[in-house]
């Protein structure tokens, strides 16, 4: 004769599980209408009142339409309470209370606070890195709450690692003793993922440079669609472009490709303004004004060209040209290029040529070196020691940030900051003059909340020399430095000004603003020092022809008290097309 001895161990996880099913099957045969017309409610308890209230704080849903739904949740509950350190729950049985009242019986057992993942010489411990462990020789050791989040964010790790099909299991689990299991990790891996082709819908002539530089997504890498989808994000930094939707990503045997959704946007830019003030001398009404283009992306490489043209009240006229061309055969280096001409009626004529090798960190920062060439004519018949014709040759360094906030067209950049910094000689009949030259020119948006921001800039120049020309000092003033004074009506070797706007948003196109701003100048040649302030009011409307701004501002000095006949009215309109 035969005897079978059964352990309560063997009981537990092996026949307990089959006579559950045999349990449920046979309830679901014996109550087959219970399933149709009748709303059934469950009711589950545990060994104990401590087990009991530990399932009810997870919660359960009690009412269900059929049995089956019922049973799902009994397994679901158990496997929560398995995640939760209560590794041997088993369901002690299902009891029909009435017609529509059912009760489940769990027994939780005693909870396990930790588990102990075992790996082989594979594993990469650089992983484990990512997640709050214990380690020890060939394994760690984690709170078993934390054994599911834990285990996807090392399954995300190996992903990113060019295998997004790979899976981590516990296998062999184990109890050590009444406080920790044991578990061996198993990484099932397949065949890792390289991108093998880069392909782009809506906007397919987007520039291929900006993809590999300013994107920095290659053919050849490792596929990371999480790295993926944080570059494509960059292109909200970008002007002349915008998402449409996330990247996608097509898998086949042998190859991966993937798509991004891109549209292209409108960048081309027209800004003019029309001034008028009254002439201190003539107690007449005279009209300045300018214009400022910049084309950019039009031959879908990413490059821009600015024009620049400005004619002001006291007879001065400027020309900017410049071109900037980036990612040069889809290398990190640009190449930017311009020529400046300066008029002053009929005293003088300087015209500066400049050339800039610029390297593009990343999408925001940017540096570069250069060389200015500078000649300068004196119109006059007569040179003097503070007005001659002049030579100057500068080697100049560059730095550029730009953080910009496109998703608003009333301030589309939120950081802007620009200094330069040259050396160099001043070459003319009366000898050689070694000079320096520093120029800043930073701005930034502090947004208060949706409607009110403050907004301020600072922008100055020095020029160091032994000796200075009229003709090669700076000249500022005017809508786009000190407001409430002339356009180019100041001259120094030495300025600075802070601008500052107050803003609030009436509407998503309209806003009004403050304009105080204060500036202070050096000039060795006149031996002057002077504090310059500005006061006004500004409005910004945001048309169907674009940005129309309009200024009204004073400006008074130490000596001179405000006049509302010095006052300033300026309008622009910017237009994007």
């Amino acid at each position: 004769m035969l005897y079978f001895y059964v352990t309560q161990e063997l009981f537990y996880t092996v026949l307990m599980p089959i006579f559950n099913r045999i349990l449920f099957f046979a309830l679901f045969l014996v109550f087959p209408n219970l399933s149709i017309g009748q709303s059934l409610i469950l009711n589950i308890a545990g060994e104990n009142e401590t087990a009991t209230m530990t399932i009810d704080s997870l919660g359960y849903q009690k009412r269900f339409d059929n049995y089956n739904g019922l049973q799902l949740e009994i397994n679901s509950l158990k496997h929560k309470l398995t995640n939760r350190g209560f590794i041997d729950t088993t369901i002690e049985g299902v009891t029909k209370k009435s017609d529509s009242l059912f009760e489940a019986q769990l027994i939780l057992g005693k909870r396990i606070d930790r588990i102990r993942i075992h790996y082989d010489s594979s594993f990469n411990t650089k992983l484990l890195q990512t997640i709050n462990y214990k380690s020890g020789d060939g394994f760690f050791e984690i709170k078993i709450t934390e054994a599911e989040n834990h285990l996807k964010k090392l399954n995300t790790k190996i992903a990113e690692q060019g295998d997004p099909f790979s899976t981590l299991q516990l296998i062999n689990v184990a109890k050590l003793n009444p406080d920790l299991i044991s578990a061996d990790l198993k990484i099932v891996t397949n065949q890792k993922r390289r991108i093998d082709k880069i392909i782009v819908k809506g906007y397919e002539k987007f520039p291929k440079s900006y993809i590999k530089r300013f994107l920095k997504l290659k053919t050849g890498k490792s596929f990371n669609l999480n790295a993926i989808r944080d570059k494509i994000e960059l292109l909200e930094d970008l002007r002349f472009a915008s998402k449409i939707k996330d990247p996608e990503v097509l898998f086949t045997q042998d190859s991966t490709t993937l798509y991004l959704y891109i549209e292209k946007t409108k960048t081309n830019n027209f800004d003019g303004f029309l001034g008028f003030g009254t002439n201190e001398n003539t107690n007449k009404i005279e009209f300045d004004g300018y214009l400022d283009l910049r084309l950019i992306n039009n031959l879908n490489y990413g490059e821009t060209l600015k024009l620049f043209y400005k004619s002001d009240e006291i007879d001065q006229q400027t020309i900017n040209v410049d071109v900037d061309l980036p990612y040069l055969f889809a290398s990190p280096i640009g190449l930017q290029v311009g020529l400046n001409l300066f008029r002053k009626d009929s005293t003088f004529l300087t015209a500066k040529q400049y050339a800039k090798i610029n390297y593009q960190i990343n999408a925001r920062h940017k540096i570069g070196a250069g060389i200015n060439a500078t000649n300068s004519t004196n119109l006059l018949e007569n040179d003097t020691e503070i007005l001659n014709d002049y030579k100057t040759n500068y080697y100049t360094l560059h730095y550029n940030y730009t953080k910009p906030q496109f998703y608003d067209p009333l301030f589309p950049i939120n950081f802007w900051l620009d200094f330069s910094y040259g050396f160099g000689d001043r070459k003319n009949n009366l000898g050689t003059q070694n000079q320096n030259i520093f120029s800043l020119d930073t701005y930034k948006i502090f947004n208060l909340n949706n409607k009110n921001s403050f907004y301020t800039r600072i922008n100055g120049s020095l020029l160091t020399s032994d000796t200075y020309l009229d003709n090669e000092l700076f000249r500022f003033g005017g809508i786009n430095s000190i407001r409430g004074f002339e356009e180019n009506s100041l001259v120094a070797n030495l300025y600075g000004v802070i601008n500052t706007e107050y803003r609030y948003r009436l509407s998503n196109g309209i806003y009004v603003h403050s304009v105080i701003d204060a500036a202070y100048f050096e000039n060795k040649l006149t031996l002057s020092k002077e504090k310059l302030f500005g006061f006004g009011l500004g409005l910004g409307l945001l048309t169907n022809a674009g940005l129309f701004r309009l200024n009204y501002s004073v400006g008074k000095t130490d000596n001179r008290q405000f006049k509302l006949s010095d006052s300033k009215v300026h309008v622009s309109l910017t237009a994007t097309f």
